[in-house]
């Protein structure tokens, strides 16, 4: 949502499906292409993260196409889950070609959830990826504490005892010509802002108000203060154009989406988490590595994408707090 109204992926050429495990607080997402295979590209931000098949989104991979993507819960653990989303599409005939058959190509990203909610041991499965494929709409996604957002957190500076609840946030942005919409699974170390740079929801101090994550974090406080919640983070993204470009320039989108990681997250990028930003088009003829409109004197059209795809990023992680429901004694924004 971008306005409080359901976001339609259909023009995105995206189905979203969740599976989520609400004993284990933990759970998945499947970004899946509607009808058949999109262009993807990525970036990375942090040191924390767990990844499979990222190469394969490399401009100059082979492959060339993604099937589906799958954020998961369960840290490296959850990768496993990516099998399923495989067999769904497989069973289609959806994947790369290699002669006697296909291979979907999935790539995954992982948070880690592994408590202070739920269980360390719940982890989501193959079985649920799955579903969560087979089960994607454009329409009616749900966020909040659902799929892979099921047992996220934020503000881990106070402490488990301090955090607030994150979770996944959709929002778009754009007009007529093209949009751009974003996806954000939120479980970030540092403390979520609003536009206006006023934190929504963070590390709370013991008498309730915030602590301000990056004010400790620059005055010295370090693991000591914040025990082992230092590694119980990382907030992953997808931004998806509405109109094909090159791999190239996708790729660009995604390392200019991630702008808005460090505009609503303080800190972000951080030596704990593990942020990764995924971009997404359809197929189309993605002819666009704005040399020629440079050239010309004209913007690139990739150029606004860019703008659209950090603002949308923006008002995803705001939406992946404010749509939260807290639980195990976490607060949520959505709790009220």
């Amino acid at each position: 949502m971008s306005d409080g109204r359901p976001v339609d992926l259909t023009q995105f050429g995206l189905a979203v499906g969740h599976a989520t495990d609400e004993p284990g607080a933990t759970g998945l997402t499947v970004v899946r292409g509607l009808e058949g295979p999109l262009r993807g590209a990525a970036a990375v931000v942090g040191r924390a993260t767990g990844t499979r098949e990222l190469a394969t989104l490399a401009p100059r991979h082979l492959a060339g196409r993604v099937d589906a993507l799958l954020l998961t819960g369960g840290s490296s653990y959850g990768l496993d889950a990516a099998a399923g989303a495989m067999r769904w599409l497989e069973e289609r005939g959806r994947g790369f070609p290699v002669g006697a058959g296909v291979v979907p190509i999935v790539p995954a990203a992982v948070v880690f959830d592994l408590a202070p909610l739920g269980r360390f041991d719940a982890r989501p499965t193959a079985a649920m990826a799955y579903a969560a494929a087979h089960e994607a709409s454009a329409t009616g996604v749900a966020e909040g504490s659902v799929g892979a957002g099921t047992g996220t957190t934020v503000g881990k500076g106070a402490g488990p005892a301090g955090a607030m609840k994150g979770g996944v946030g959709i929002a778009t942005a754009g007009g007529e010509e093209a949009r751009v919409a974003a996806i954000a699974v939120v479980n970030a170390f540092g403390d979520v802002r609003d536009g206006e740079g006023r934190i929504l929801a963070g590390a709370r101090n013991a008498d309730g108000g915030f602590a301000d994550t990056q004010a400790v974090v620059a005055g010295g406080g370090g693991t000591q203060r914040f025990g082992d919640m230092t590694m119980r983070n990382t907030t992953l993204a997808v931004v998806a154009t509405s109109v094909p470009v090159s791999r190239l320039a996708l790729e660009q989108i995604a390392r200019a989406a991630t702008a808005a990681l460090y505009r609503r997250i303080t800190p972000a990028g951080t030596t704990f988490d593990g942020d990764v930003v995924f971009a997404l088009c359809p197929w189309g003829d993605g002819a666009d590595d704005g040399v020629a409109a440079a050239r010309a004197g004209a913007a690139p059209p990739s150029l606004a994408l860019e703008a659209l795809a950090t603002l949308a990023l923006e008002r995803a992680i705001e939406r992946g707090v404010r749509t939260a429901r807290g639980r195990d004694g976490i607060p949520g924004l959505a709790d009220a």
